[in-house]
């Protein structure tokens, strides 16, 4: 019988009314939310529940809600079901759920770590010099090699390997729609600006490590229960000595969810189980490995359908 892998969501999956259904149907996912508020000093859960949906795409606020929703849904889902992870992974943002969901940091500790992430992400670049699109139809080596093509003096190169036909890239805007139009011309089927408010996981957010150094030194990690599957190696990680350098190493780095993916296969993961908002990692690892069962939970419609599951 094949293992179970817990994944977690990443940025661009939040929506206005997240995670209420669960915080009124179950005590476990209130007590985050509540712990969510305290460690920030602020109605997050507000914002996740009712919006306003631009306060909820800042940067600053988007990444602390996904990972309380995320971590109220994991909360759920572990009281109920019989079923543990041998392993967990979480796409750039979520891979401090995956931590928490590990107990190889604090709820408060994450939250406080992303939020400082992702206003030092925010602050980064100015506005509008940075941006991201969407490549589809090419391979990921093509993309990276009309990417190298494409820089000059600037930055464009690849954030997010999301599938073997979606490659995100990354860099100054410039760049990044010179890096467009030579793509469209090498056979892209679509490039697709993204609507983020700034260039992620590439060398422009090089001032960020500095900063998010300084947060995660006063983060006492200990080691996970189960392996990390990190972003920036693909690989299993379960020593608490190498959390704050992976993490670090994520901020610049690619996000190599492909590789992710195919790891947790090779390791023997049979079904993967999305705990957060939405349902993009299930989609996309349906289209990395088709023969993965995958599963989401986020409300508790999704959940009864999960724990039917066998």
């Amino acid at each position: 019988m094949g293992s179970v892998a817990f994944v977690f969501p990443g940025q661009g999956s939040q929506y206005v009314g997240m995670g209420k259904a669960l915080a009124e149907a179950f005590p476990e996912a209130r007590a985050v939310f509540e712990a969510a508020d305290d460690a920030l000093g602020e109605k997050l859960s507000t914002v996740c529940f009712e919006g306003p949906e631009e306060a909820l795409k800042l940067t600053a606020t988007t990444q602390p809600a996904i990972l309380t929703v995320s971590v109220a849904a994991h909360a759920v889902f572990a009281r109920r079901s019989p079923v543990g992870a041998a392993f967990v992974a979480g796409h750039s943002l979520g891979e401090y759920s995956a931590l928490v969901a590990a107990e190889a940091m604090s709820l408060a500790d994450a939250l406080r770590s992303v939020r400082a992430r992702g206003t030092f992400m925010q602050e980064a670049v100015p506005a509008g010099v940075g941006a991201m699109a969407a490549v589809l139809g090419l391979p990921p080596e093509t993309v990276s090699a009309v990417c190298a093509q494409a820089a000059g003096a600037e930055v464009v190169s690849c954030a997010n390997f999301n599938e073997p036909a979606q490659t995100v890239i990354a860099g100054h805007a410039a760049a990044v729609e010179r890096a467009g139009a030579l793509l469209k011309a090498a056979g892209a089927k679509r490039v697709l600006p993204l609507p983020v408010s700034a260039p992620f996981h590439c060398a422009l957010m090089a001032p960020v490590v500095p900063r998010l150094d300084e947060v995660l030194s006063k983060v006492a990690f200990q080691a996970p229960r189960v392996p990390v599957v990190t972003n920036v190696e693909a690989a299993p990680n379960a020593d608490a000595g190498r959390v704050k350098a992976l993490l670090l190493s994520q901020v610049t780095g690619s996000v190599r969810w492909v590789e992710c993916v195919q790891a947790l296969q090779q390791a023997g993961v049979t079904k993967l189980i999305e705990l957060g908002p939405g349902k993009v990692l299930s989609g996309l690892a349906r289209r990395i490995a088709k023969d993965l069962e995958c599963v989401n939970v986020e409300d508790p419609a999704s959940l009864e359908k999960a724990l039917a599951v066998p």
